[in-house]
């Protein structure tokens, strides 16, 4: 009995130490239009990278103009970064009818491209340091 109870404390606690690892990343926007509505920061992999739901999403208020969201607890690997100002607070990006966006948008490494951002041009590697980035809109 007493193997039993240590063996499960110590997968609970192995379990625990590895679920609080990870590193930081805190994504900072500075050029925000005005200070309506919310900035979304989405993380993606390349499996969720516009597909499906991203492996971590944040919203923020603006203020000054400004946005950091932080994600904790980002465990190694390849991952790229998507935001947009949702300006009116309905919860998704707003599109014109030929499929231009109405709202201001952008990606990791601030890739401006005439039509949406790739995942391979937009992505950053985590590794075993925390990280600081900067988008621009």
């Amino acid at each position: 009995m007493k193997n039993l109870i240590l063996t499960i404390a110590l997968i609970f606690t192995s379990l625990i130490g590895f679920s609080q690892g990870g590193i930081t990343i805190t994504v900072t926007i500075d050029n925000v239009s005005n200070n309506e509505g919310t900035v979304g920061m989405a993380l993606n992999t390349a499996d969720t990278f516009m597909k499906a739901a991203p492996v971590m999403a944040k919203s923020s208020k603006i203020e000054d103009n400004k946005v950091v969201i932080t994600f904790e607890n980002v465990q190694p690997g390849e991952y790229a970064i998507l935001a947009n100002h949702d300006a009116n607070s309905n919860g998704k990006m707003d599109f014109r009818e030929n499929g231009m966006p109405l709202e201001a948008y952008g990606a990791s490494n601030n890739v401006m491209n005439f039509g949406p951002p790739q995942f391979s041009d937009a992505k950053f590697n985590v590794a075993d340091k925390d990280l600081e980035l900067n988008i621009r809109f």
